[in-house]
């Protein structure tokens, strides 16, 4: 219960009302809900909520069913009519024309999509789109969603495929109550819901108690209400303007509502599934496993680049940790901003101090003078679907130009050279404006290895910074393992946020486990779920007789926790994958390899599987390993298989068939340093020039790696330079080094 509230509540309920409230409370449906919240339910109606997914019929399909074609890369698809049916002749997953009824609609504005069903309950979304703008902004037609690419039957991004199944990628946030039941066995799914798009019981929780809290007697209520989550609060925040700052704050005090927050970031994040049993109120993380700010997802600086759908951005923002909630600026129920353009900004922030070129130094009303296109940049993402940043972010151009990523100002000033914005925002503001998201050259230089890796986490560590930031870095710190690095990570295990305790185990899976599996054992018992279950992948293969009963019993516990997150998604490869892994670390060898098969069923194309199921195959079969690589690579000439390959022809003793293979791979993909590394490795016997070579080139761009370095010394001092070697040993060094007295 969420409080001693609840719980008097439910015992005055339980009191006086039937004996069928002692179980679960149950779905109702919003019809029973409108009755009593009649304002909330016509505003509810027609939302983007309210249109998330409907059944394809005269009054929700908007696209030109009319006989109408769509052609690319030699693909014509038709979209036309049999009747009362919508349907489409496309290309099938057999690479041949065939016929599909549409059987359902996603969405409204500014496009909409339509899902076909395929046998065993398996349901897909169609690549291309209806662009519903007007016609004047480009609209009302058909489009493609990967316009610039040619997809195959049989890749993953075709529609027939993984990645546009609606069952695992769609289903969960634009319907009520999905379960998805996936049957590994029988690769089918029977998936379910109690309303097919975003209705009330998605957000308040399931109802059943509520209605029958409302039919007791006035007198007879109790203080609860028979909610799961309590969402008065939701644009209750009541903002005032600091007289001496004139900045606004919580008149209220900081009374950000979290339950609300979570709410939404059910779906307006980019996060795994690890099941379909979160309610509304419970904790976000004992249900699902949200991005960080990762590479390729968020630019360095936080800002988005993929689809990543507000949650995360939010958190990196000054306005989230002030206690702003997402109905300060949205209406719950109808999803419009509370106000046009800059007016919902200037709801809190006065508009004498920011609506005036004193402040923006622009033409009033021109775009640079919009509060939204400098502090919320937009990018379009699926071709028409503008989205803004939600990070609210001052613009750093001077970061942007160090960096090599987008900035707000050179959005709009493409024609300026680099270095003019961060100038003009010089003279305008001086160097005190440097906004509250300042870890983006540290997440910069851990992506590339900079030899300043480890001092730039470190000021992220100890500044003022968004706490996803800190998170972020953490888990980096393994790569790093020294003592000053062990202690941080493990006084990162005692954060009040859970992100920042899972950062820390996988931090502390980088260094010895005799170091480290006191303080990993004891996240078993954390009380956030996704700490858990990484604590139980990080231990899963100590041997059970090593431990103590009752150690025992916990970790196969927690395991077994994290077991039933993976086959939650055993309909995707990745999930097999961890599946198979753990089975290996578990010594149960016959579920491991049938873990590693299903893998390859579902993705044929996916390379970690055939190089991970040839790892395990290692010792024991190693001309099937053999075949695995050389299968994969029919399928995909990819860097990393020819990189399995190279290792697997060394260790038979094949030396220059595996220097082959692993120059294949380094050419491949030149920007890993772990394939420049090994290649160099495999020839330096032969050729220390060259492997020197290779190393001082990889180094350009991975200048901390600490491994070049040490084998750059190693090589030089076999050479017998010793005055190069003692440079780079050194530098190899400085790299671990940090400052003296940072979290101590």
């Amino acid at each position: 219960m969420k409080s001693y509230y609840r719980l008097f509540g439910l015992l005055c309920i339980l009191a006086f009302a039937p004996a069928s409230l002692i179980a679960e409370p149950q779905y109702v449906g919003e019809q029973a809900c409108k009755d009593c919240h009649i304002s909330e339910h016509q505003q509810w109606q027609g939302s983007h909520h309210d249109l998330a997914m409907q059944v394809a019929s005269e009054t929700s399909v908007l696209g030109d069913f009319n006989n109408t074609s769509f052609s690319q890369f030699g693909v014509t698809s038709r979209f036309y009519k049999d009747g009362n049916r919508f349907m489409v002749n496309t290309e099938g997953a057999d690479g041949k024309l065939q016929n599909y009824e549409i059987s359902y609609v996603f969405g409204v504005y500014p496009l909409q999509q339509y899902m076909v069903k395929f046998p065993q309950g398996k349901i897909q979304v169609l690549g291309i789109a209806w662009d519903s703008r007007e016609t004047l902004k480009g609209g009302q037609r058909w489009f493609s969603l990967y316009p610039n690419e040619s997809i195959p039957a049989g890749d993953v991004l075709h529609w027939t495929g993984p990645n546009l199944n609606w069952n695992y990628m769609c289903a969960d946030c634009h319907s009520t109550n999905l379960k998805k039941n996936y049957n590994a066995e029988s690769r089918s799914y029977n998936t379910q819901w109690s309303e097919i798009n975003v209705s009330c019981e998605a957000c308040h929780g399931p109802a059943s108690d509520h209605i029958a809290w409302s039919k007791l007697p006035a007198d007879k209520k109790p203080l609860d209400n028979g909610l799961v989550v309590h969402l008065t609060k939701a644009g209750s925040n009541q903002w005032r303007i600091n007289p001496k700052t004139r900045k606004p704050e919580l008149a209220n005090g900081s009374n950000a509502n979290q339950e609300e927050i979570q709410v939404c970031a059910k779906c307006h994040s980019r996060r795994a599934q690890l099941d379909d049993d979160f309610t509304p109120g419970d904790n976000f993380r004992d249900h699902y496993l949200p991005a960080l700010l990762t590479e390729g997802l968020y630019h360095p600086d936080g800002k988005i680049n993929d689809e990543v759908f507000v949650y995360a951005s939010f958190l990196q923002s000054r306005m989230y940790a002030a206690g702003v909630t997402c109905s300060d600026c949205h209406n719950p129920h109808t999803l419009d901003r509370k106000a046009e353009g800059d007016a919902i900004c200037q709801q809190c922030h006065l508009p004498t101090n920011y609506a005036s070129p004193k402040h923006h130094f622009h033409q009033q009303n021109s775009t640079g003078a919009s509060c939204i296109s400098c502090h919320m940049p937009a990018k379009t993402y699926m071709g028409v679907d503008e989205r803004n940043d939600h990070s609210f972010r001052i613009p750093r151009p001077d970061i942007g130009e160090q960096l090599k990523i987008p900035d707000a100002c050179s959005n709009c000033h493409q024609d300026k050279t680099a270095g003019w914005a961060a100038t003009a925002m010089q003279k305008w503001y001086g160097p005190s404006d440097t906004g509250y998201q300042q870890f983006g050259p540290a997440l910069k230089a851990l992506q590339q290895q900079d030899v300043n890796a480890l001092q730039l986490t470190y000021a992220v560590l100890m500044g003022e910074n968004p706490q996803i930031a800190k998170a972020t870095v953490i888990s980096h710190l393994g790569a790093f393992p020294s003592r000053q690095t062990l202690l941080t990570s493990t006084q990162m295990l005692r954060s009040s946020d859970a992100d920042t305790r899972r950062q820390a185990v996988i931090a502390l899976a980088g260094f010895p486990l005799q170091h480290t599996i006191r303080e990993i054992f004891a996240s078993l018992e954390d009380p956030v779920k996704i700490v858990r279950i990484e604590a139980a992948r990080v231990l899963a293969a100590i041997p059970r007789g090593s431990l103590e009963p009752e150690q025992k019993l916990l970790l196969d516990k927690v395991t077994e926790q994290y077991r039933q997150t993976l086959l939650f998604a055993a309909d995707r490869p990745e999930a097999q994958l961890a599946l198979a892994q753990l089975y290996a670390q578990l010594g149960q060898n016959e579920k491991a390899e049938a873990a590693f098969k299903r893998a390859l069923q579902l993705q044929p194309q996916y390379v970690p599987a055939y190089i991970n199921y040839a790892n395990f195959l290692q010792g024991s079969n190693e001309a099937a390993a053999f075949s695995l690589l050389q299968d994969g690579l029919k399928i995909r000439k990819d860097a990393a298989l020819y990189h399995a390959l190279g290792l697997w022809y060394v260790r038979q003793g094949e030396l220059d068939k595996g220097i082959e293979a692993l120059k294949t791979a380094a050419q491949l993909q030149p920007e890993s340093a772990n394939f420049q590394y090994v290649y160099a490795v495999a020839i330096s016997e032969k050729q220390p020039q060259q492997a020197i070579k290779i190393l001082k080139t990889a180094l350009k761009s991975n200048s901390g790696n600490p491994q070049i370095l040490m084998a750059l010394a190693s090589y030089y001092q076999q050479l017998g330079d010793g005055d190069k070697a003692k440079v780079y040993r050194q530098k190899a060094e400085a790299v671990m080094q940090v400052q003296p007295g940072i979290l101590r």
